[in-house]
């Protein structure tokens, strides 16, 4: 089993260099929560700084990296290798983390966690920024 050192290691070697692709690219940041029994809308829209009313959506990570991962014929040499390393990542964090979920806070600008479980009980993984208009 993998401390929670080892696996937030690994996500900041599988992310580096990545950018998150939308309207803007944005990088990965690695992401612990210690302290926290239950992810809910009311602690998102507070590390985030959002409204009370603040939309929250919740993701799969196949839908979330689906366009990333994807193959497609269009794709040259390089973007194929992004891909790639898309795909490692998805597989990284569902290896090492229990229920990860994609979490989409606010609107336009949108602060996006992809987080699960570690063994240990502390909620890992990674954040970046969406722009949706």
């Amino acid at each position: 089993m993998k401390t929670e050192e080892q696996i937030l290691e690994e996500l900041e070697r599988g992310s580096a260099g990545l950018s998150f692709m939308s309207e803007s690219d944005y990088p990965f940041e690695v992401v612990r929560w210690d302290s926290v029994n239950e992810i809910t809308r009311p602690y998102l829209r507070g590390l985030t700084g959002e409204s009370a009313d603040a939309p929250v959506e919740v993701e799969s990570l196949e839908v979330f990296f689906g366009p990333a991962v994807a193959e497609a014929d269009w794709k040259g040499a390089a973007e194929l290798e992004t891909a790639k390393r898309y795909q490692a990542l998805m597989r990284l964090l569902k290896d090492n983390l229990e229920d990860v979920k994609v979490y989409k806070v606010g609107s336009i600008n949108i602060p996006v966690y992809i987080i699960g479980r570690s063994l240990a009980g502390s909620w890992l993984g990674l954040s970046t920024r969406v722009v949706e208009t």
